[in-house]
């Protein structure tokens, strides 16, 4: 059975709006967090693979607001794979509350490249890492 990594997140004062609820364009930089919490999990932190001259830039991404979050919430950041092919790797998320009540769903697409924005093939080591975490999206809906 596939994984899937969970990496929590206490929402400050500092990613909320006025109106107590955390500003939309703060989730991209929760599933960034989470994203890293995951290779460094897997002994693969990102600067492993920067100091390497390889990159996962982002191509598009995906979001699903479903209730807010607000100031002190205890998040959890679910991470697995959706895509994991020559260059490509892509990630699925879900973001619930203390409460286990869905904040938001996600997906963010990547391509494996050097510094020098050029495609690269995913390394083998970080391939095998990930494998586990390679969820079909059918198989989420069971």
């Amino acid at each position: 059975m596939a994984k899937i990594f969970q990496h929590e997140h206490r929402v400050s004062y500092g990613e909320c709006t006025l109106g107590n609820h955390v500003y939309y364009g703060r989730y991209l930089d929760l599933l960034e967090e989470a994203r890293g919490e995951l290779f460094r999990e897997l002994g693969a932190p990102f600067l492993r693979w920067q100091e390497e001259d390889i990159i996962f830039p982002v191509l598009e991404c995906r979001l699903r607001y479903l209730a807010p979050a607000r100031y002190d919430d205890v998040l959890t950041i679910e991470v697995w794979l959706t895509g994991l092919e020559k260059v490509r790797l892509n990630f699925g998320y879900r973001v619930g509350n203390q409460a286990q009540k869905p904040v938001l769903e996600a997906s963010t697409f990547h391509v494996c490249t050097g510094r020098d924005e050029k495609p690269r093939r995913l390394p083998p080591e970080l391939t095998s890492l990930l494998q586990p975490y390679l969820i079909e999206e059918a198989d989420l809906q069971e």
